[in-house]
């Protein structure tokens, strides 16, 4: 039986409704921009990066708005892609019309695939004197691709006569697909609604704790989104608080959840749920373990008193192990290994269906139980030994899976990392930065540490597409460039 071909005019007509959409955000900016009298010169380029998105959107739903089917799941690995794609393209107009920060098309596509991946790399310098619009923008742009700009979409699609399943099972990749209600639609609506009430939540405790309401509104954009962008080039170490650091890390380690999690507990009243997950226990353990060891490696080394080593310690773990990215000192100065401990800590980031990056904390979990399992086997060769999370029994295609995951997450950072080292980078700054990248943290070592402004155009156009890795999880993006997804 030959495969079902690609509905092209159906993933065009949806392209073009996302697309124009998409196109509505970029008014947001223009309303706070009037309301911090920010100049026509600031506003402009979002009206004008507006009318382009729309009537790009318009000119591919037109022709094709009769073209009505039912998504396959091969159209919908097709259209994640390309709007992730095009939305990163368009989503960096703004950046590149505003002359003020004149950015190439390259670097302003950067900056907008970082925000939309909620990776949190950033080439502007000079945050703290940007207009408020523009500075809104980029964190609002973090907050739509926190949960999945896709997700959103899926619960107004069925509105406009298009299914959203195939979108959700493309969007959300991995092990972990199963709908928190019987329709997609409301599922959806579900994680949405338990999004925007942390991001509530979050903005309301940085406002009482200090900050202004428009940096209170902001980082809990980002905070939520573990994206990691901030309104000021010295990012929460802006504000030398204590407590908003704290209150950081409460709501970064609350995002890096699953948020079938968070839906159970509220569902049913019980925060029981969160301990008997063995996902969520490992991801405490991690975040303990590592701030443990950096707090009692900071205090040995006499790099600062015990009080300001944990504060720093438990900050910057949680920070960058949840792939957010915050930082409030210059943890790539800290002695000895420690950069490198938090670099590798974001290779597992955060749950699996949170709005963390990384492989995931389950995948890492699933690799390390099928090592014992190995082990055990060699020992007990004739012995039937199961893969258990929980008291889950994994099936054997499953850990597969994640093993095909890894060799794949491990071929594409070789591959980013070879070019950005033939590019001229050395290798600690071309290393972080893919690792940076294609686990959505931000920040590097070496040259990117701070940010990434030093870097040429080829160099962010690789590290754009290595985030759009790391965002769609690797198999949606790498399915595309096999033969197979293309056969008729």
């Amino acid at each position: 039986m030959s495969p079902i071909p690609i509905q092209l005019r159906v993933v065009q007509r949806v392209v073009g409704v996302l697309l124009t959409l998409f196109s509505i955000t970029m008014l947001t900016p223009v309303l706070v921009g009037f309301a911090y009298d920010d100049q026509f010169k600031a506003l402009s380029p979002f009206i004008g990066a507006f009318l382009a998105t729309f009537f790009v959107g318009l000119l591919l739903f037109l022709p094709v708005r009769h073209h009505e089917a039912e998504l396959r799941i091969r159209d919908g690995f097709l259209i994640v892609v390309l709007f992730w794609a095009v939305l990163g393209i368009f989503g960096g107009l703004p950046f590149y019309l505003y002359s003020p920060l004149d950015l190439t098309v390259a670097r302003a596509v950067f900056e907008s695939m970082s925000g939309l991946t909620t990776t949190g790399a950033t080439l502007i310098v000079g945050l703290d004197l940007l207009p408020k619009s523009i500075l809104f923008y980029r964190q609002q742009m973090q907050w739509l691709g926190g949960m999945g700009i896709i997700v959103l979409a899926v619960a107004i699609l069925p509105l406009l006569g298009i299914g959203g399943q195939q979108l959700y099972k493309a969007e959300m990749p991995g092990i972990n697909k199963g709908k928190l209600t019987p329709r997609i639609a409301n599922t959806a609506k579900a994680l949405w609604y338990i999004y925007l009430g942390l991001t509530i939540a979050c903005a309301l405790a940085y406002w009482a704790a200090g900050m202004t309401f428009f940096d209170a509104v902001g980082h809990s954009f980002s905070t939520v989104a573990i994206g990691g962008f901030s309104t000021h080039d010295a990012s929460i170490g802006y504000f030398d608080s204590g407590l908003i650091e704290m209150i950081a890390v409460v709501f970064m380690l609350i995002s890096g959840i699953n948020f079938a999690l968070h839906f159970a507990v509220t569902r049913h009243f019980s925060f029981s749920h969160y301990w008997k997950d063995e996902e969520f226990r490992t991801y405490i353990y991690i975040a303990a373990t590592l701030t443990i060891i950096t707090c009692s490696y900071l205090y040995l080394t006499h790099t600062s008193t015990f009080g300001k080593s944990f504060r720093d310690a438990l900050f910057h773990v949680v920070s960058i192990g949840t792939t957010t990215g915050f930082t409030s000192e210059e943890y790539y100065s800290w002695p000895g290994f420690l950069p490198v401990l938090l670099l590798f800590a974001s290779f597992a980031g955060g749950c699996a269906g949170s709005t963390g990056g990384g492989m995931k904390v389950v995948r890492v979990l699933l690799l390390f139980k099928q090592g014992q399992r190995e082990l055990l086997r060699m020992l007990h060769p004739y012995a039937t030994v199961v893969v258990k999370v929980g008291r889950t029994t994994i099936p054997r295609h499953m850990v597969d899976v994640v093993w095909g995951f890894f060799a794949s997450y491990v071929a594409v950072l070789a591959v980013m990392l070879l070019l950005l080292m033939a590019a001229g980078l050395d290798q600690e700054s071309a290393f972080s930065a893919v690792v940076a990248c294609l686990n959505n943290l931000g920040p590097g070592l070496g040259i990117v540490a701070a940010n990434y402004s030093s870097l040429g155009d080829f160099e962010l156009s690789v590290l754009s597409v290595t985030m759009l890795f790391g965002r769609l999880e690797i198999f949606t993006l790498l399915v595309l460039f096999t033969p197979a997804f293309w056969r008729y």
